[in-house]
């Protein structure tokens, strides 16, 4: 009777030292779903971040003109009134808006009737010209939509 508990005892450890652990084929199979997966989710990754990217160039330019609107009833010009300007900080203060001022992706410039955001690797530029029912933000430039 001894000796069959042993011989049980003994199945039981060699069955446990074998569930404890991952075989090396188990590990590479883990590790080629993972890169596959990585592969297909990356690029569009890269996708998602240019739309959110000109998305926000958009909303920018909708908000400057916006603002050049209140700013024309104010004062009867647009601003700035001496040509273009690319400083957001100018930007910002006379027309009342909060745009980023750094770690941004955009260079902003207003030209009075237009206004334009051009990518800081310069890769693209979006220019929204003002009419009197709004306007359309057209792209111009390597990688603009449709992506």
């Amino acid at each position: 009777m001894n000796k069959g508990y042993a011989q049980l005892e003994n199945n039981i450890v060699k069955e446990h030292n074998f569930l404890t652990g991952f075989t090396l084929i188990e590990l590479i199979i883990v590790v080629v779903i993972v890169g596959i997966l990585a592969a297909i989710s990356l690029p569009k990754f890269g996708v998602t971040k240019e739309r959110a990217l000109d998305k926000e160039a958009k909303a920018n330019l909708a908000l400057i003109q916006a603002a050049e609107k209140i700013y024309r009833m104010e004062t009867g010009i647009y601003y700035p009134n001496d040509g273009s300007t690319a400083n957001v900080t100018g930007i910002n203060t006379n027309l009342r808006v909060s745009l980023p001022t750094s770690a941004s992706s955009w260079w902003y410039y207003a030209y009075g009737d237009k206004t334009t955001a051009v990518r800081s690797d310069s890769s693209r530029t979006w220019t929204l010209t003002y009419t009197d029912t709004g306007g359309i933000a057209t792209c111009t430039g390597t990688g603009c939509p449709p992506y």
